[in-house]
Protein backbone atom coordinates (compact mmCIF):
# COMPACT_ATOMS: atom_id res chain seq x y z
CA UNK A 1 0.00 0.00 0.00
CA UNK A 2 1.72 3.21 -1.29
CA UNK A 3 1.42 6.42 1.28
CA UNK A 4 -1.33 8.38 -0.76
CA UNK A 5 -3.53 5.15 -0.61
CA UNK A 6 -3.20 4.73 3.01
CA UNK A 7 -4.09 8.48 3.41
CA UNK A 8 -7.64 8.23 1.51
CA UNK A 9 -8.01 5.05 3.46
CA UNK A 10 -9.34 7.00 6.13
CA UNK A 11 -13.17 6.91 6.42
CA UNK A 12 -13.59 10.94 6.35
CA UNK A 13 -12.19 10.46 3.03
CA UNK A 14 -13.03 6.87 1.79
CA UNK A 15 -16.70 8.03 1.66
CA UNK A 16 -15.65 10.52 -1.28
CA UNK A 17 -14.19 8.04 -3.71
CA UNK A 18 -17.24 8.93 -6.13
CA UNK A 19 -16.69 12.89 -5.70
CA UNK A 20 -12.67 11.69 -6.41
CA UNK A 21 -14.13 9.60 -9.39
CA UNK A 22 -16.20 12.29 -11.23
CA UNK A 23 -12.90 14.36 -11.34
CA UNK A 24 -11.07 11.32 -12.82
CA UNK A 25 -13.37 10.98 -15.10
CA UNK A 26 -13.32 14.53 -16.44
CA UNK A 27 -9.69 15.25 -16.98
CA UNK A 28 -7.65 14.82 -20.46
CA UNK A 29 -5.23 12.49 -21.25
CA UNK A 30 -2.77 15.80 -21.57
CA UNK A 31 -3.39 15.77 -18.06
CA UNK A 32 -6.13 19.08 -18.12
CA UNK A 33 -9.16 19.24 -15.76
CA UNK A 34 -11.67 20.74 -17.40
CA UNK A 35 -15.05 21.89 -15.12
CA UNK A 36 -16.91 19.31 -16.91
CA UNK A 37 -16.75 16.66 -20.08
CA UNK A 38 -16.35 19.56 -23.06
CA UNK A 39 -16.67 22.39 -20.79
CA UNK A 40 -14.15 25.32 -20.04
CA UNK A 41 -11.13 24.87 -18.48
CA UNK A 42 -8.91 27.70 -16.33
CA UNK A 43 -5.59 27.35 -14.08
CA UNK A 44 -8.06 27.75 -10.98
CA UNK A 45 -10.46 24.92 -11.01
CA UNK A 46 -7.84 23.05 -12.76
CA UNK A 47 -4.98 23.86 -9.46
CA UNK A 48 -8.22 22.89 -6.74
CA UNK A 49 -8.68 19.38 -8.65
CA UNK A 50 -4.91 18.53 -8.58
CA UNK A 51 -5.00 19.10 -4.79
CA UNK A 52 -8.21 17.03 -4.56
CA UNK A 53 -6.58 14.32 -6.31
CA UNK A 54 -3.71 14.71 -4.01
CA UNK A 55 -5.14 14.49 -0.64
CA UNK A 56 -7.07 11.66 -2.24
CA UNK A 57 -4.31 9.76 -2.62
CA UNK A 58 -3.76 9.68 -7.11
CA UNK A 59 -0.89 10.71 -6.33
CA UNK A 60 -0.09 9.95 -10.49
CA UNK A 61 -3.42 12.10 -11.63
CA UNK A 62 -2.21 14.83 -9.69
CA UNK A 63 1.29 15.32 -11.09
CA UNK A 64 -0.30 15.00 -14.68
CA UNK A 65 -2.41 18.11 -13.82
CA UNK A 66 0.05 20.20 -12.72
CA UNK A 67 2.57 18.60 -15.60
CA UNK A 68 -0.14 20.45 -17.74
CA UNK A 69 0.38 23.47 -15.38
CA UNK A 70 4.14 23.75 -16.83
CA UNK A 71 3.83 22.96 -20.46
CA UNK A 72 1.22 25.19 -21.39
CA UNK A 73 2.15 28.54 -19.26
CA UNK A 74 2.95 31.30 -21.40
CA UNK A 75 6.35 32.81 -21.47
CA UNK A 76 4.82 36.08 -19.66
CA UNK A 77 4.33 33.63 -16.85
CA UNK A 78 0.49 33.55 -17.42
CA UNK A 79 -2.16 31.12 -18.11
CA UNK A 80 -5.36 31.79 -20.94
CA UNK A 81 -8.65 30.54 -19.34
CA UNK A 82 -11.76 29.78 -20.17
CA UNK A 83 -14.57 32.18 -18.55
CA UNK A 84 -17.00 30.02 -17.52
CA UNK A 85 -19.55 32.16 -15.94
CA UNK A 86 -20.11 33.93 -18.85
CA UNK A 87 -21.31 30.74 -20.81
CA UNK A 88 -25.13 30.16 -21.50
CA UNK A 89 -27.30 27.51 -20.69
CA UNK A 90 -28.19 25.14 -22.78
CA UNK A 91 -32.20 25.29 -22.08
CA UNK A 92 -33.27 25.70 -18.71
CA UNK A 93 -31.30 22.79 -17.21
CA UNK A 94 -27.56 22.45 -18.36
CA UNK A 95 -24.85 24.71 -19.14
CA UNK A 96 -23.75 25.13 -22.95
CA UNK A 97 -20.85 23.27 -24.36
CA UNK A 98 -19.55 26.25 -26.34
CA UNK A 99 -16.26 28.18 -26.51
CA UNK A 100 -16.44 30.11 -23.29
CA UNK A 101 -13.90 33.58 -23.28
CA UNK A 102 -10.55 33.63 -22.83
CA UNK A 103 -8.67 36.02 -20.64
CA UNK A 104 -5.68 36.14 -18.65
CA UNK A 105 -7.27 36.37 -15.40
CA UNK A 106 -4.70 37.40 -12.03
CA UNK A 107 -6.78 35.23 -9.51
CA UNK A 108 -6.54 32.47 -11.57
CA UNK A 109 -2.61 32.62 -12.68
CA UNK A 110 -1.65 32.96 -8.76
CA UNK A 111 -3.31 29.84 -7.95
CA UNK A 112 -1.04 27.15 -8.85
CA UNK A 113 1.31 28.60 -6.03
CA UNK A 114 -1.13 27.31 -3.41
CA UNK A 115 -1.50 23.89 -5.46
CA UNK A 116 2.38 23.50 -5.33
CA UNK A 117 2.92 24.36 -1.48
CA UNK A 118 0.03 21.61 -0.29
CA UNK A 119 1.71 19.25 -2.82
CA UNK A 120 4.91 20.12 -1.22
CA UNK A 121 2.78 19.88 2.79
CA UNK A 122 1.52 16.77 1.45
CA UNK A 123 4.17 14.53 0.70
CA UNK A 124 7.58 16.88 1.84
CA UNK A 125 8.98 16.03 -1.43
CA UNK A 126 11.40 18.90 -1.71
CA UNK A 127 12.93 17.41 -5.45
CA UNK A 128 9.22 17.89 -6.74
CA UNK A 129 8.59 21.67 -5.24
CA UNK A 130 11.94 22.45 -6.68
CA UNK A 131 10.91 21.08 -9.81
CA UNK A 132 7.63 23.22 -9.96
CA UNK A 133 9.51 27.00 -8.64
CA UNK A 134 10.07 28.05 -11.49
CA UNK A 135 6.33 28.09 -13.04
CA UNK A 136 5.36 29.60 -9.37
CA UNK A 137 7.63 32.38 -9.71
CA UNK A 138 6.85 33.24 -13.30
CA UNK A 139 3.37 33.28 -12.29
CA UNK A 140 3.83 35.69 -9.20
CA UNK A 141 5.76 38.03 -10.74
CA UNK A 142 3.01 38.03 -14.08
CA UNK A 143 0.32 38.46 -11.06
CA UNK A 144 2.04 41.51 -9.56
CA UNK A 145 2.97 43.42 -12.37
CA UNK A 146 -0.66 44.23 -12.51
CA UNK A 147 -0.88 45.50 -9.06
CA UNK A 148 -1.47 49.36 -8.89
CA UNK A 149 -0.18 51.84 -6.35
CA UNK A 150 -3.33 51.54 -3.95
CA UNK A 151 -2.24 47.82 -3.21
CA UNK A 152 -5.40 46.33 -5.45
CA UNK A 153 -5.10 43.82 -8.50
CA UNK A 154 -6.60 44.29 -11.46
CA UNK A 155 -8.89 41.74 -12.04
CA UNK A 156 -7.73 40.48 -15.43
CA UNK A 157 -4.67 41.47 -17.75
CA UNK A 158 -7.07 42.81 -20.49
CA UNK A 159 -8.66 45.21 -18.22
CA UNK A 160 -5.11 46.78 -16.57
CA UNK A 161 -4.50 50.14 -16.89
CA UNK A 162 -7.75 50.85 -19.16
CA UNK A 163 -11.45 52.85 -18.59
CA UNK A 164 -12.81 48.79 -17.31
CA UNK A 165 -9.59 48.20 -15.19
CA UNK A 166 -11.19 46.98 -11.95
CA UNK A 167 -10.43 44.55 -8.72
CA UNK A 168 -12.80 41.96 -7.75
CA UNK A 169 -12.53 42.09 -3.78
CA UNK A 170 -12.86 38.07 -3.46
CA UNK A 171 -10.24 37.58 -6.52
CA UNK A 172 -7.72 39.81 -4.46
CA UNK A 173 -8.12 37.85 -1.23
CA UNK A 174 -7.53 34.34 -3.13
CA UNK A 175 -4.86 36.77 -4.63
CA UNK A 176 -3.31 36.97 -0.82
CA UNK A 177 -4.02 33.48 0.06
CA UNK A 178 -1.88 32.67 -2.94
CA UNK A 179 1.18 34.94 -2.29
CA UNK A 180 1.50 33.37 0.75
CA UNK A 181 2.00 29.89 0.05
CA UNK A 182 4.51 31.49 -2.75
CA UNK A 183 5.96 33.54 -0.12
CA UNK A 184 6.76 30.27 1.68
CA UNK A 185 8.09 28.47 -1.34
CA UNK A 186 10.45 30.76 -1.65
CA UNK A 187 11.46 30.72 2.06
CA UNK A 188 11.60 26.56 1.13
CA UNK A 189 13.72 27.59 -1.90
CA UNK A 190 16.36 29.60 -0.54
CA UNK A 191 14.96 32.49 -2.85
CA UNK A 192 13.10 35.22 -0.04
CA UNK A 193 10.77 37.60 -2.47
CA UNK A 194 11.24 40.59 0.23
CA UNK A 195 9.03 42.73 -3.03
CA UNK A 196 6.60 39.92 -3.11
CA UNK A 197 6.13 40.46 1.15
CA UNK A 198 5.76 43.96 0.47
CA UNK A 199 3.38 43.55 -2.28
CA UNK A 200 1.29 41.42 0.02
CA UNK A 201 0.97 43.91 2.20
CA UNK A 202 0.17 46.42 0.66
CA UNK A 203 -2.61 44.15 -1.24
CA UNK A 204 -3.88 43.35 2.72
CA UNK A 205 -4.23 46.90 2.90
CA UNK A 206 -5.91 47.92 0.23
CA UNK A 207 -8.56 45.33 0.74
CA UNK A 208 -8.99 46.31 4.52
CA UNK A 209 -8.74 49.75 4.25
CA UNK A 210 -9.44 51.62 1.03
CA UNK A 211 -12.84 49.61 -0.05
CA UNK A 212 -12.75 51.89 -3.01
CA UNK A 213 -10.67 50.28 -5.05
CA UNK A 214 -12.89 47.40 -5.86
CA UNK A 215 -16.18 47.05 -7.84
CA UNK A 216 -15.16 50.76 -8.80
CA UNK A 217 -17.09 50.17 -12.29
CA UNK A 218 -20.08 50.04 -10.26
CA UNK A 219 -21.19 46.61 -10.46
CA UNK A 220 -22.05 46.09 -7.03
CA UNK A 221 -20.76 42.73 -6.22
CA UNK A 222 -21.61 42.73 -2.69
CA UNK A 223 -24.87 40.19 -3.09
CA UNK A 224 -22.03 37.51 -3.65
CA UNK A 225 -21.41 35.18 -1.14
CA UNK A 226 -17.56 34.79 -1.92
CA UNK A 227 -17.19 38.59 -1.64
CA UNK A 228 -18.42 38.14 2.55
CA UNK A 229 -16.50 34.96 3.11
CA UNK A 230 -13.43 35.06 0.90
CA UNK A 231 -11.30 37.42 3.23
CA UNK A 232 -12.10 35.31 6.08
CA UNK A 233 -11.53 32.04 4.17
CA UNK A 234 -7.64 33.26 3.11
CA UNK A 235 -6.73 34.51 6.71
CA UNK A 236 -6.80 38.28 5.46
CA UNK A 237 -9.16 39.23 7.92
CA UNK A 238 -7.95 39.36 11.54
CA UNK A 239 -9.30 36.88 13.56
CA UNK A 240 -11.68 39.41 15.59
CA UNK A 241 -12.57 41.12 12.61
CA UNK A 242 -13.66 37.92 10.97
CA UNK A 243 -15.66 36.74 13.71
CA UNK A 244 -17.57 40.07 13.24
CA UNK A 245 -17.97 39.38 9.36
CA UNK A 246 -18.84 36.23 9.89
CA UNK A 247 -21.95 37.24 11.92
CA UNK A 248 -22.92 40.47 10.04
CA UNK A 249 -21.86 39.66 6.43
CA UNK A 250 -22.24 36.00 5.79
CA UNK A 251 -24.79 35.08 8.31
CA UNK A 252 -27.22 36.57 5.75
CA UNK A 253 -26.13 34.03 2.74
CA UNK A 254 -26.81 30.86 5.06
CA UNK A 255 -29.80 28.77 4.55
CA UNK A 256 -30.31 26.26 7.48
CA UNK A 257 -30.60 22.91 6.69
CA UNK A 258 -29.33 23.31 2.93
CA UNK A 259 -25.95 25.56 2.85
CA UNK A 260 -24.56 28.98 1.76
CA UNK A 261 -26.38 31.04 -1.47
CA UNK A 262 -24.01 31.54 -4.45
CA UNK A 263 -26.01 35.27 -4.54
CA UNK A 264 -27.63 36.71 -1.87
CA UNK A 265 -31.03 37.16 -3.79
CA UNK A 266 -31.56 33.95 -5.60
CA UNK A 267 -32.86 30.44 -4.16
CA UNK A 268 -30.18 28.83 -4.53
CA UNK A 269 -27.30 27.02 -2.66
CA UNK A 270 -24.26 25.84 -4.57
CA UNK A 271 -21.67 23.33 -2.72
CA UNK A 272 -18.98 24.25 -3.32
CA UNK A 273 -19.64 27.83 -1.66
CA UNK A 274 -20.97 25.93 0.98
CA UNK A 275 -17.58 23.83 1.36
CA UNK A 276 -15.33 27.16 1.05
CA UNK A 277 -17.96 28.68 3.69
CA UNK A 278 -17.24 25.77 6.07
CA UNK A 279 -13.56 25.65 5.77
CA UNK A 280 -13.84 29.91 6.46
CA UNK A 281 -15.79 28.42 9.98
CA UNK A 282 -12.82 26.50 10.05
CA UNK A 283 -10.00 29.40 10.67
CA UNK A 284 -12.14 30.92 13.07
CA UNK A 285 -12.41 27.88 15.05
CA UNK A 286 -15.73 27.58 14.46
CA UNK A 287 -15.57 23.77 13.82
CA UNK A 288 -19.38 22.89 15.10
CA UNK A 289 -20.64 25.22 12.54
CA UNK A 290 -18.06 23.89 9.53
CA UNK A 291 -19.39 20.68 10.39
CA UNK A 292 -22.66 20.88 10.25
CA UNK A 293 -22.54 23.33 7.00
CA UNK A 294 -20.93 20.48 5.28
CA UNK A 295 -22.65 17.49 6.84
CA UNK A 296 -25.77 19.55 4.85
CA UNK A 297 -24.14 19.25 1.41
CA UNK A 298 -24.42 15.39 1.41
CA UNK A 299 -28.01 15.87 0.01
CA UNK A 300 -26.25 17.45 -3.10
CA UNK A 301 -24.65 13.51 -3.82
CA UNK A 302 -25.98 11.62 -6.37
CA UNK A 303 -25.85 7.49 -6.05
CA UNK A 304 -22.26 7.40 -7.72
CA UNK A 305 -21.06 9.97 -4.37
CA UNK A 306 -20.50 13.06 -6.61
CA UNK A 307 -21.94 16.60 -5.73
CA UNK A 308 -24.47 18.97 -7.83
CA UNK A 309 -23.41 22.24 -8.30
CA UNK A 310 -26.30 23.40 -6.06
CA UNK A 311 -29.60 23.40 -5.12
CA UNK A 312 -32.42 25.25 -6.60
CA UNK A 313 -34.81 25.35 -3.57
CA UNK A 314 -38.01 27.17 -4.45
CA UNK A 315 -37.98 24.68 -7.31
CA UNK A 316 -36.71 21.72 -5.49
CA UNK A 317 -34.25 20.90 -8.58
CA UNK A 318 -30.58 20.36 -8.43
CA UNK A 319 -29.47 23.09 -11.02
CA UNK A 320 -27.85 23.26 -13.17
CA UNK A 321 -27.90 19.99 -13.75
CA UNK A 322 -24.15 20.17 -13.86
CA UNK A 323 -21.47 18.05 -11.28
CA UNK A 324 -18.11 20.18 -11.38
CA UNK A 325 -14.78 18.87 -11.02
CA UNK A 326 -14.29 21.88 -8.80
CA UNK A 327 -17.46 21.05 -6.40
CA UNK A 328 -15.96 17.55 -6.37
CA UNK A 329 -12.75 19.27 -5.22
CA UNK A 330 -14.17 21.70 -2.68
CA UNK A 331 -15.92 18.87 -1.10
CA UNK A 332 -12.55 16.70 -0.97
CA UNK A 333 -10.53 19.86 0.22
CA UNK A 334 -13.14 21.01 3.12
CA UNK A 335 -13.79 17.22 4.81
CA UNK A 336 -9.61 17.04 4.46
CA UNK A 337 -9.69 20.32 6.59
CA UNK A 338 -12.45 18.88 8.87
CA UNK A 339 -10.78 16.04 10.11
CA UNK A 340 -7.24 16.85 9.59
CA UNK A 341 -6.87 13.71 7.89
CA UNK A 342 -3.40 14.58 5.59
CA UNK A 343 -0.66 17.13 6.43
CA UNK A 344 -1.73 19.22 3.73
CA UNK A 345 -4.79 19.70 5.40
CA UNK A 346 -4.40 23.28 6.94
CA UNK A 347 -2.88 24.92 4.04
CA UNK A 348 -6.50 26.07 2.99
CA UNK A 349 -7.20 27.20 6.45
CA UNK A 350 -4.14 27.80 8.72
CA UNK A 351 -1.09 28.39 6.69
Amino acid sequence: MTAGTALSAAPALSALRGACASILGVQLSDGSIPWFEGGPWDAWNHAESVMALAVMGEADAARAGLDFLQETQEADGSWLGGYGNALPMDGPMRIARVAAPVLKDTNFVAYPAVAVWHGFRLTGDLAEARRRWPMVRAAINFVLAHQHSDGDISWCAEAHGTEIDDAVLAGNASIYASLGCALHLADLMGEPQDAWRLARGRLRRAVLCAPERFDRTGQDRSGFAMDAYYPILTGLTPAAAGLARLETKVAPFVRPGLGCLCVIDQPWVTTAESCELAMAMLRLGRRASAATLLDWQNAQRDADGAYWMGWQFEEAIFWPQEKPSWTQAAVILATDALNTVTPASGVLTAD
